[in-house]
């Protein structure tokens, strides 16, 4: 079985009315599929109930939802009616997001490399439009303060997906404007290393998802090159 076939059969067996969908997802692959299936499967369901949570809490209403998900996974054309089913489960239960986000943390407590790929993703979703607005950011910050994931971190992720001429390199870089080459140097290379697609692959993720990893990799390149034009200008 492929992975989406994976993912699709298990998604059949949510029943039509849950309180957390994302919760009765974990409880389903329990007992099922590879420890890497799991995961895979894991990382993909949060993804999509997360972002069928923001889609309600900003208020976006879109003609096919399943295009959200697209942002981030490549769904083949015989599977996209389970990803909706999910998305749509996970718009209507009556559990907040911050319930999912509590119960995605519990499922990586200490896997805080995939919090930030889920936070990642969901950036990527909120500027699809080439806008963040105010309701989505603070959908966003508030999953990251559930998630935990340090403040810094944040301000790397934000800056990555910043439009234009708000995108600050050093902030992209974790760094105060003006950092010294060395510095700038240093953590370059340990954020490429860090989030390289081969990387977060070898974690579990689904191959999919990669794409998002080599855009951020690209982003963390990009900000290295002005920062570097800067200084020999």
């Amino acid at each position: 079985m492929t992975f989406w076939q994976q993912f699709s059969a298990v998604i059949a067996r949510i029943p039509d009315a849950v309180t957390c969908v994302f919760q009765c997802v974990v409880d389903l692959l329990r007992d099922t599929l590879s420890p890497e299936a799991r995961r895979g499967v894991a990382f993909t369901s949060a993804m999509i109930s997360l972002s069928a949570k923001m889609a309600k809490a900003d208020g976006v209403v879109t003609a096919d939802e399943v295009a959200v998900v697209e942002k981030l996974f490549q769904v083949p054309p015989e599977e996209k009616r389970h990803v909706a089913r999910l998305f749509n489960l996970a718009k209507q239960d009556i559990a907040g997001y911050e319930y999912y986000a509590k119960r995605i943390r519990a499922l990586y407590e200490t896997d805080m490399e995939t919090l930030e790929d889920i936070l990642d993703g969901l950036f990527v979703i909120a500027t699809a439009d080439g806008h963040l607005h105010d309701d989505e950011l603070a959908f966003l910050q508030t999953v990251a303060a559930i998630f935990r994931v340090p403040e810094a971190a944040f301000h790397r992720i934000f800056a990555r997906h910043a439009a234009g001429d708000a995108r600050c390199p050093y902030a992209v870089l974790g760094l105060a404007p003006g950092a010294d080459d060395a510095t700038v140097k240093k953590a370059w290379r340990r954020l490429v290393s860090e989030h390289h697609p081969d990387r977060v692959q070898a974690r579990g993720l689904p191959a999919d998802f990669v794409r998002v990893a080599t855009e951020r990799v690209a982003a963390i390149n990009a900000a290295y090159s002005a920062i570097t034009r800067q200084a020999a200008a």
